[in-house]
């Protein structure tokens, strides 16, 4: 079945609003996006699982984009594989897997931009505390600290699981 999820280019609309869930493939998303489920399940909404692709965080000089373009439809590509296992992988370890409706989005650009800018309309956020960027050290990454702080809807963000 995942492997038939299609996964979009654009950004989720808020219509209908849903649950927003942000996955970069890190523990921290996994056990967001398992969390996401429960949320949209619980209350009857779509579920849109939203990863970012930044080819270049800096920005490429004139001309350098269609030199690298193929590589960016690579980690484009990479990055839907990746969140159709990530959704596999989460679905799999359920009790009671995920029935309701779902989408996938692949989007490129800058991760704290491109996910705030959907939240607009949502009924929430949900995020893991850290993704796969540096610093594990922090409370909060940089993205999830940027959505309490800046997100237009509602955000959860689900910590680590305790160590057993």
């Amino acid at each position: 079945m995942p492997d038939a999820l299609p996964v979009f280019g654009a950004p989720p609309a808020a219509d209908p609003p849903g649950v927003l869930a942000a996955c970069d493939g890190s523990d921290g998303s996994l056990w967001a996006l398992d969390r996401a489920m429960t949320e949209a399940q619980l209350f009857g909404l779509p579920l849109y699982v939203l990863a970012v692709v930044n080819p270049s965080p800096g920005g490429y000089p004139p001309g350098m984009v269609e030199l690298v373009q193929e590589g960016i439809d690579r980690m484009t590509a990479s990055m839907a594989d990746g969140l159709r296992r990530a959704v596999a992988t989460v679905q799999a370890a359920r009790t009671q897997p995920y029935t309701g409706e779902l989408a996938l989005h692949v989007v490129l650009g800058n991760v704290i931009e491109v996910l705030l800018s959907c939240t607009p309309g949502q009924h929430t956020l949900v995020i893991g505390t850290r993704g796969n960027g540096g610093f594990t050290r922090l409370l909060l990454g940089s993205v999830s600290t940027a959505a309490v702080h800046h997100a237009a809807c509602p955000v959860l963000v689900v910590p680590a699981p305790p160590a057993h």
